[in-house]
């Protein structure tokens, strides 16, 4: 169980560029949980035959197929140095509310099915009534 994304000081304080890294994080893990299969296809056995031992790998359409399956890092920059500090050099935290705030600007959210939203409803309004009958009966003194 995973608890807890996006809050800092025990709970305390809730950060949106915290949240996203932790989502992140979160992905990474399903992903390696998830394990590694391990067959003829994912050890590439027909590709190693055909391009043999010091061949180019890079370039095999096997490799192309097979590496969008790894993990995908959106805010963790796997880039060196130089090619960081081209990019502006900025930090996880920095990209992370970058991507708040385009999220905050863009997204959209699916309605929730007219169903749904009549039960969410309808707990709110017994809810209210509940409430409502224990001021009653405490302003009548009977709690």
């Amino acid at each position: 169980m995973i608890y807890g994304p996006g809050m800092l000081e025990s709970g305390i304080t809730f950060d949106y560029g915290q949240l996203v890294l932790d989502c992140e994080f979160v992905r990474m893990i399903k992903h390696t949980i998830q394990g590694i299969p391990v067959n003829d296809e994912t050890l590439a056995v027909d590709p190693i035959k055909e391009v043999g031992s010091g061949g180019d790998f890079l370039m095999h359409k096997h490799t192309f197929k097979h590496m969008r399956g790894q993990s995908r890092p959106e805010i963790i920059d796997r880039k060196i140095r130089g090619s960081w500090e081209k990019a502006g050099s900025t930090t996880a935290y920095e990209r992370a509310i970058k991507k708040v705030h385009h999220i905050l600007e863009n997204h959209v959210p699916e309605p929730l099915p007219k169903d749904v939203l009549a039960k969410i409803r309808s707990i709110v309004i017994e809810t209210e009534a509940e409430i409502d009958d224990l001021e009653n009966d405490t302003l009548k003194g009977k709690i």
